[in-house]
């Protein structure tokens, strides 16, 4: 996983306040797909989508101001990435199509994990149920 963190690394240096806004957008539809999604060998990977996209929503929005920028900007590349239909695998290979946006968005949790955890804790949720599995 060490390559994936990598990527996820080098992607989040590339978001600015202006690509953050630019996604907020998109984020409502973005949401609205996250719960469609239907991953038998991902099936943790639509909450976790969604609870990234709540919190760099609160935290672009000033709604939470406690979310460190790195956070905001790793947890918006992932979201950008598995919005994209094509990325290191494709998301129309079957069985295997969201593997890679489910290992991008997992480098994010946990990276982040002290930091995701204060902010479940903000919004009454429980953190355990968010997972970093896949």
């Amino acid at each position: 996983m060490p390559e994936i963190v990598d990527f996820l690394n080098h992607g989040a240096a590339s978001i600015s306040p202006a690509v953050v806004e630019k996604m907020l957008r998109a984020l409502p539809q973005w949401k609205l797909e996250y719960t469609q999604i239907y991953e038998p060998l991902f099936p943790h990977l639509g909450h976790q989508l969604e609870f990234l996209a709540n919190a760099v929503e609160d935290s672009a929005e000033g709604a939470y101001k406690e979310l460190p920028y790195y956070a905001t900007a790793q947890a918006t590349f992932a979201l950008i990435y598995a919005h994209k239909r094509v990325g290191i695998i494709p998301d129309s290979v079957l069985n295997l199509g969201r593997a890679d946006d489910s290992s991008v968005v997992r480098a994010a949790l946990i990276q982040n994990e002290k930091a995701f955890a204060i902010y479940a804790a903000s919004q009454d949720q429980d953190w355990s149920k968010i997972t970093s599995q896949p």
